[in-house]
């Protein structure tokens, strides 16, 4: 089951269960669209893997399915690919 990690580790924004604008990778590194496209060209920094949307859970299944608290944040690893 997905974390649903609860920002972006680039720039820190919030990123809900709910949002549309969270990308992941294969290990879930997560990170907001706007990173992932123009900061990232869509690779995970951590990995090298494909930056894809993240499924957004049913609202009816989080609360016995959670979303994860602990935040991630390594602006550090996220500078502008060149």
């Amino acid at each position: 089951m997905l974390e649903l990690r609860p920002g972006c580790e680039c720039c820190d924004r919030d990123l809900p269960p709910d949002s549309p604008d969270a990308r992941i990778c294969s290990f879930e590194c997560t990170f907001c669209h706007d990173c992932a496209e123009q900061r990232l060209q869509g690779r995970c920094p951590n990995c090298g893997g494909e930056l894809v949307r993240r499924p957004i859970r049913p609202t009816t299944k989080l609360e016995r399915f959670p979303a994860a608290t602990a935040r991630t944040h390594k602006p550090a690893g996220c500078a502008a690919a060149g």
